[in-house]
């Protein structure tokens, strides 16, 4: 399924943001999975383990789940590359905004039900623990956030509520329903084991999948 979905990619990336033809060819996708950083950018770190690499992975293992309940899904980085290097909307000497241009792009383009960003929180206390979902200033954004949140709560046993991530470029910047979910901290090691290990990655997918899907139903209701 990840093949189908990096062939469908590596055609896109050809072309211009908008393109009618683009939105022709490539049907709405129900969810983008955006993985955090990737190549130079390794994003937040603990010993030889990096950010990068736990959002890639749990953004394949999540990918499955819900193309396996039959959702359309993107995946906008299948490998350990800067989507920089791929920037088809925004000329920039920095390596940083023509990142966020990519996925921006991709995501206005594509235009998709909803966008799920997948990262990793770090902090210098290393008992902090636990998933934080952020959301936009709008009520399906929050929906969204609500719902995953909820549900991994019940993963971690905590209580935490969803927040506003008021200075994030991707939340800003998108017009879809677009959340940021921080699975855990890398800093701690409780949490750290939740993202490396393949048994507790699969429940950790597991549990965002079904915020997705609770979200879907909730806004289904809504529909005339």
């Amino acid at each position: 399924m990840v093949r189908i979905v990096l062939v469908g990619l590596l055609f896109f990336f050809l072309i211009p943001a908008g393109s009618v033809s683009a939105q022709l060819l490539y049907p709405q996708p129900d969810v983008l999975i955006d993985a955090g950083h990737g190549g130079i950018d390794s994003g937040t770190s603990a010993g030889h383990v990096y950010e990068k690499d736990l959002n890639l992975k749990m953004g394949l293992v999540l990918y499955e789940k819900l193309a396996d309940r039959g959702y359309h899904v993107v995946l906008n980085r299948t490998g350990d590359y800067a989507l920089s290097d791929e920037n088809q909307w925004l000329r920039s000497s920095s390596r940083h905004r023509r990142d966020l241009a990519q996925r921006k792009g991709l995501i206005d383009t594509l235009s998709p039900r909803v966008v799920v960003s997948l990262h990793v929180n770090w902090a210098g206390n290393s008992r902090k623990r636990g998933p934080l979902v952020l959301y936009q200033k709008n009520t399906r954004s929050f929906l969204l956030a609500e719902q995953i949140q909820q549900s991994l709560n019940q993963l971690y046993k905590t209580s935490f509520l969803p927040i506003p991530g008021k200075t994030y470029y991707i939340l800003n910047r998108t017009e879809v329903p677009t959340v940021i979910v921080e699975m855990g901290y890398i800093s701690n090691p409780s949490d750290r084991e939740w993202l490396s290990v393949d048994s507790q990655r699969e429940k950790l997918a597991e549990a965002i999948m079904l915020g997705i899907e609770d979200y879907f139903t909730l806004v289904n209701r809504w529909r005339p």
